[in-house]
């Protein structure tokens, strides 16, 4: 086997469990992967639901692995993970800004590093103040929006 005919073989046996997870969640449905014992998720996924989204909750153990088979990159990662109309949610990613990535086919998802206080399902502060980072499909990352206090 030469090395690029290697090379391709590897990255589609990389690629294909990320496209099961895609497939497995229906195209309308935010399907929310959290660790079982974790609160804040079920609070983010309930914001949504009020929102008027289709929740789907799925208790998953190895959040780590499928957060990598999504390309949810390791040094961003926040609470949970959302698949919806495959592109992924990562952490408490505000409603403005899921309603934002609709329009955005040039991204692989979103990502809140971390939990930050105040953010959806982390108390709702009003003088919350923190990043949505947008993940290409590429990989590479920027700011997609900046949330701050309300003057």
């Amino acid at each position: 086997m030469k090395r690029r005919e290697f090379i391709a073989a590897l990255a589609a046996t990389v690629a294909l469990p990320a496209a099961r997870a895609f497939a497995a969640a229906e195209p309308d449905v935010f399907t929310v992967y959290k660790d079982p014992n974790c609160g804040c998720c079920s609070l983010w996924a309930d914001a949504y639901k009020q929102a008027g989204y289709r929740v789907e909750i799925v208790k998953e153990r190895d959040l780590i692995s499928f957060k990598q088979k999504l390309g949810v990159p390791l040094d961003i990662q926040g609470c949970h993970t959302a698949v919806y109309r495959g592109q992924f949610l990562e952490g408490h990613v505000p409603l403005e800004a899921a309603r934002m990535l609709e329009t955005r086919t040039d991204l692989a998802g979103l990502v809140v590093p971390g939990m930050p206080s105040g953010s959806l399902g982390m108390g709702n502060d009003p003088s919350a103040s923190y990043d949505v980072i947008g993940v290409g499909r590429d990989g590479k990352t920027s700011v997609f929006l900046e949330v701050r206090p309300k003057a």
